[in-house]
């Protein structure tokens, strides 16, 4: 018998009817479906006209403004919505303009040809328009009868994706997550559970020594961050030793990983790359195979650039021995030209698949459909609710068909090698390597720099590249090689041209000229941040 203890409940005071049909027809119109049509016109036409514009090269690359004015200038709009009495409908299509614009006058112009900056493309437009129909209408992931369809385009691109690795049907598995960063955390979360027994009940201090991960020794800073969140520790992250292409040496993560058995150190991990950030370096994947089995290490691969090179008849070689991988990350995001995030995971393996969290949820996963288990994300992915991130990809891919990837690819590491023939073929310019896909390093070396010390030659190119940001001209980053400062490019724009690449070598030499014709000297903090590259 349940009884009602009156005293310990509030009561509820009347409701002001007034004030709650005012309320309702507030939301009615926030939710009214012909205020989204004039809106989403609106949105097209904004959106149709900016494209345009940017191709064009009309607009700058980068909308420059310092963080505080563009803070400011944000809480400015918070304040400028509505009055309360408002029944939101007339005010709320003339304003919904007016933000867009906002957004796109301030924002970042990826699609603009001179857009050659970080791994982050130029997304091919109509991809967004299949993205906004999960945004829309909240289709979410961690349970297949919540997100019967996106579960459904999830496992079909799965399917495919592994074809493309070289993998046998029904042999691996894989899940789409948001980014290559939780990518890589959790492919090492699965390793560590397979090779540390017991570590994820009991953690890793149970399972004896202290363990060790190998990655490449240009390998992207998720890794260290990985380590740390596993509980192996960032300290038992080793850099394998690289070969004059700034490649994972074979040979040497032979005698490394024969040293650390001496030592009866265990290796959760070797990580290896295709490609690594810094300078695109493709890891010779089958020789690096060839040591890990002979070791009985984990191979896993962040692909998370270079994945796409699979699509590529000229450039897939780049990562053979890669089905040999026991896990492998790979960006949509990046060249295969999706809006971010949409990160693939693949176990080579597919009774990995469900080593990776060993937990119970039962308001979440019904035990009397068992075999729904396969299809809830939820099992695999560290995310619960997760939106339907590959609703872009499989959209694009359905429209425009498997060749649009082989293009992209083949079009930007094409203009990789331009540009690198651009560089050669000056005296002021320096190419740090030779390109295996559309990442170039290089510095601007004019002739009064030659023989200035490192810590100046570096300052000097990285004041080059602020100034040429803030201008709007052009978009590029920097990096550092040798210990030494450097400029990088990402050409992951399809649409940049010869022409683009040679007006930044212009760009570059002109802001040079005024630097040094201005009496320019590196300063102090600079040469000492240089210092610890």
């Amino acid at each position: 018998m349940v009884r009602c203890h009156s005293s310990r409940i509030r009561p509820v005071p009347m409701r002001d009817e007034v004030a709650f049909q005012s309320a309702q027809q507030r939301l009615r119109a926030a939710y009214d479906p012909q205020q989204f049509r004039v809106a989403a016109e609106q949105w097209g036409s904004l959106l149709a006209a900016h494209l345009e514009a940017v191709q064009q090269r009309q607009t700058r690359v980068l909308n420059w403004t310092e963080p505080q004015a563009n803070v400011a200038l944000a809480e400015r709009w918070l304040d400028g919505g509505p009055a309360e009495s408002s029944d939101m409908r007339p005010p709320a299509a003339d304003r919904f303009g007016g933000i867009v614009q906002q957004m796109l006058d301030r924002g970042h112009n990826l699609h603009h040809p001179r857009y050659i900056g970080h791994q982050v493309p130029a997304p091919v437009p109509i991809a967004g328009l299949f993205d906004a129909v999960g945004s829309v209408t909240n289709q979410v992931m961690a349970i297949y009868e919540m997100g019967p369809w996106a579960t459904a385009v999830e496992r079909a691109l799965i399917n495919r994706l592994g074809q493309q690795i070289g993998w046998p049907q029904e042999s691996f598995a894989g899940l789409v997550t948001h980014g290559g960063s939780l990518g890589n955390l959790t492919a090492l979360l699965t390793a560590r559970n397979v090779k540390l027994s017991g570590s994820w009940e009991n953690g890793t201090a149970s399972s004896g020594d202290k363990p060790i991960m190998i990655v490449h020794g240009d390998a992207h800073y998720s890794l260290a961050r990985s380590a740390g969140i596993l509980g192996l520790g960032t300290k038992s992250v080793l850099r394998g030793e690289l070969d004059s292409r700034r490649r994972l040496d074979p040979q040497r993560l032979d005698e490394q990983l024969s040293e650390l058995a001496k030592q009866k150190q265990r290796v959760v991990a070797v990580v290896a790359c295709a490609c690594a950030t810094p300078i695109g370096a493709f890891d010779p994947l089958r020789d690096v195979a060839d040591v890990c089995q002979r070791h009985g290490v984990w191979l896993h691969v962040d692909a998370a650039h270079g994945g796409a090179a699979l699509f590529s008849r000229r450039h897939r070689h780049l990562l053979a021995g890669v089905d040999r991988a026991d896990s492998l990350v790979w960006d949509a995001h990046k060249m295969m030209f999706m809006p971010a995030l949409c990160a693939f995971v693949f176990y080579r393996n597919k009774l990995h698949r469900f080593e990776t969290f060993r937990q119970e949820a039962p308001y979440l996963f019904d035990p009397s459909a068992p075999g729904m288990a396969d299809f809830d994300s939820g099992m695999l992915t560290l995310e619960c609710t997760k939106r339907a991130a590959s609703y872009g990809l499989w959209g694009t891919w359905s429209l425009f068909g498997q060749q649009l990837f082989e293009d992209l690819v083949d079009v930007t590491f094409e203009l990789g090698r331009v540009f690198f023939e651009l560089l050669t073929a000056t005296d002021d310019f320096v190419p740090l390597h030779e390109p295996e896909c559309n990442i170039v390093a290089f510095r601007h070396v004019p002739a009064v720099m030659r023989s200035a010390p490192p810590e100046t030659l570096s300052a000097f190119q990285f004041e080059l590249r602020r100034r040429l940001i803030e201008s709007g001209r052009f978009y590029i980053v920097q990096t550092s090689h040798g210990g030494v400062g450097a400029l990088r490019v990402t050409i992951i724009n399809p649409l940049t041209t010869t022409d683009d690449l040679n007006e930044l070598l212009a760009a570059l030499r002109e802001i040079g000229t005024e630097l040094l014709r201005n009496g320019w000297s590196a300063p102090r903090k600079t040469e000492e941040a240089v210092s610890k590259l």
